[in-house]
C-alpha cells in the first residue's frame, strides 16, 4: 500500500500473489490506477478531502472500483465509511495508540485491533 500510485511497482505485482494498493486522491487518480490494473485503489488522504462524503462522490461516477479508505479514520466511523461505499479502511492510527506505542503496552493495542476487526466485519456484513 502507497499514499501514490507507482506504475512500476503496479506492473510488478498485478499478475502475483502480492496484492499492491496504490493510492490516489483525485477522480482521475482513481481512474489512472484502475486503468493500470490496480485491484483496489487507497484514497488518501481520506479525511482532508471530506471523509466518508468523499468517499461517497467518488464511488458515485466509479462504482466498480474498489476504494479503501485511509488516514485518519476512528473506529467510530468504520460503518460510515463501509456505508458510503468504501470497501475496507485502514485504522493504524486507530490501532496503533501513541500512548500505547509509546509504553509499549501491546495488550492495549491487541484489544485495540480486535475491536477494529469486529467493527469491520459487522459493517461488511450490514453494508456489502
Amino acid at each position: 500500500m502507497s499514499p501514490a500510485t507507482v506504475k512500476d511497482i503496479l506492473d510488478s505485482f498485478k499478475d502475483g500473489p502480492i496484492l499492491y494498493i496504490p493510492g490516489a486522491m483525485t477522480p482521475t487518480e482513481v481512474l489512472n490506477a484502475h486503468a493500470l490494473g490496480a485491484k483496489i485503489v487507497k484514497i488518501y488522504p481520506v479525511t482532508v478531502l471530506g471523509g466518508e462524503q468523499y468517499i461517497r462522490a467518488l464511488k458515485s461516477p466509479f462504482r466498480d472500483i474498489p476504494m479503501v479508505a485511509s488516514q485518519g479514520i476512528t473506529m467510530d466511523s468504520v460503518e460510515l465509511y463501509i456505508s458510503m461505499g468504501a470497501s475496507a479502511v485502514v485504522l493504524s492510527d486507530a490501532i496503533f495508540n501513541k500512548s500505547a506505542m509509546s509504553i509499549r503496552d501491546f495488550g492495549v493495542i491487541k484489544k485495540l485491533a480486535g475491536l477494529a476487526a469486529l467493527k469491520g466485519a459487522a459493517a461488511v456484513e450490514r453494508w456489502l
